[in-house]
């Protein structure tokens, strides 16, 4: 180790940060132990429950928060006369998941990539569908504003996939 610099943060000999007990720090300043292994937000070392293999696209979250997305349209929708915004707003809704899932079946990391890129603009759809339910009265304001913000975590779950699969795949 090169030592402390001024500000009391030390350096590896080439260059890297690490933590006062020594621990690396990725270029984000996330901490790593000595073995590579990153840890949680908190310092915390990964449980193997954290570490969970996705085998099948029914084991990812946001595969799970699209399918209950989808279904809450549905119900929100069960009633509405406006027969061309509910269809749409079905098709947007389960056509995320429905990304998610053929994208995850496929051969390269690059398709399955394309595919989240599609469901991630299947949720922007969504939402600006479910902006219009709103001011038309076809979807109460409480009820739309929850379904705005599960499409705001979602998108954010697919955009921190996508980022994931470019990185390390």
């Amino acid at each position: 180790m090169i030592g402390n610099l001024e500000n009391g943060k030390r350096r590896t000999e080439n260059g890297k940060r690490r933590t006062e007990n020594g621990e690396r720090k990725t270029e984000n300043g996330k901490r790593k132990t000595e073995n590579g292994k990153r840890r949680t937000e908190n310092g915390k070392r990964r449980t193997g429950e954290q570490r969970m293999k996705i085998e099948k696209f029914e084991d990812l979250d946001v595969w799970q928060e699209g399918m209950r997305i989808s279904e809450s349209i549905y119900k929100a929708l069960k009633e509405c006369r406006d027969f061309g915004l509910r269809d749409q707003m079905q098709r947007a809704a389960i056509s995320i998941p429905s990304n998610i899932a053929e994208g995850f079946e496929r051969d390269s990391n690059k398709e399955y990539i394309h595919f989240l890129y599609y469901a991630k603009a299947s949720c922007g759809e969504l939402r600006t569908q479910i902006y219009l339910a709103i001011k038309l009265g076809v979807v109460e304001k409480h009820k739309g504003d929850e379904l705005i913000d599960k499409t705001r975590k979602i998108s954010s779950m697919l955009f921190n996939l996508i980022k994931t699969r470019k990185e390390n795949f």
